[in-house]
């Protein structure tokens, strides 16, 4: 393992996309092939911090909360050496607010959107052991988001997670990926 270089900090890497992408099985493959050190924060595991009353304030005040909390949960990952994965649907309209919230720290972000067909990604979202997805309808919109980010797209319906992850990798070390 390389030492660490406080000099140079290593990137958040927002992993982003619809739902069904692929993003978590991707972030698993992605974990195995960074340098190290790296830390995993996977955004599904902070819907439960939402416990009561949150559905006056709306899905998308929700969805901004949880998203705002994983980068903010990364900084002290990214400023110990730790490269970073946010596995999330982040749309392009949250990266202002993920700029903002790094910037003063002098963090790299990256923004990495996997993006599937739509009829893959809900097939995908409908054969999930936990959290089945059998209606995408509701998903549409959220996969129409995702239009905006087509610079940071890796949009690819048939390699698997492996493939996905070198590609993104090879993308990371030539800058293809980064916002600030």
């Amino acid at each position: 393992m390389a030492a660490p270089n406080p000099g140079k900090k290593k990137p958040i890497i927002i992993l982003s996309g619809p739902v069904g992408a692929g993003k978590t099985s991707v972030a698993k493959e992605l974990i195995n092939i960074l340098p190290g050190p790296v830390s995993h924060i996977e955004g599904d595991r902070f819907w439960p911090f939402l416990t009561r009353g949150g559905e006056a304030l709306g899905v998308k005040k929700n969805f901004g909360i949880i998203m705002a909390s994983m980068t903010l949960a990364a900084i002290p990952f990214a400023l110990s050496d730790y490269q970073v994965i946010l596995d999330f649907s982040m749309p392009p309209w949250f990266l202002d607010t993920a700029e903002r919230l790094v910037r003063r720290r002098e963090i790299p972000l990256d923004y990495v959107v996997v993006r599937p067909g739509e009829a893959v990604c809900a097939a995908r979202a409908a054969a999930r052991s936990e959290g089945r997805i059998s209606d995408y309808g509701p998903y549409r919109e959220l996969y129409s988001s995702f239009d905006e980010a087509e610079p940071h797209t890796i949009s690819d319906d048939d390699s698997d997670a492996t493939i996905i992850a070198a590609k993104i990798k090879e993308g990371l070390k030539a800058g293809k990926f980064r916002l600030t």
